[in-house]
């Protein structure tokens, strides 16, 4: 019966561990998971990732006058079906705040497995 409880206990710790992720493990997986991907669907990828920021951008900016160009990354865990069940956030803007509140829930695309982390690193030039 201990086994038991312990192999129980391991998979519940397995589950969470995504939760309690920090920024820079999620980034470091993002780029693994991102440079995994090549060829046409990397291709696809990056046209998905910038439709995803095009329609954020869209969303939080436009109409809105923007003061802070600080660069910053949004980390996300996306399904098997492409579905952002996560986020992390580097960089405090007002404009990174609402991208990052804009994707959760989003599809992004379909990645080649499940959990996939990808990531929209954002700078801004003059």
């Amino acid at each position: 019966m201990p086994a038991v409880l312990l192999g129980l206990w391991l998979a519940a710790a397995q589950a969470a561990a995504p939760a309690d992720l920090e920024y820079i493990d999620a980034k470091r997986l993002a780029d693994a998971d991102e440079a995994g991907v090549t060829g046409p669907a990397h291709a696809a990828m990056l046209a998905a990732q910038q439709s995803l920021l095009n329609a954020g951008v869209a969303e939080c900016a436009l109409g809105r006058p923007q003061t802070d160009f600080s660069p910053f990354t949004i980390v996300m865990r996306l399904d098997a079906e492409g579905r952002v069940q996560q986020t992390w956030r580097q960089g405090s803007s007002p404009l990174a705040i609402c991208l990052q509140r804009y994707v959760r829930e989003k599809t992004v695309f379909a990645p080649p497995k499940a959990p996939f982390y990808t990531a929209l690193d954002i700078s801004f030039t003059k």
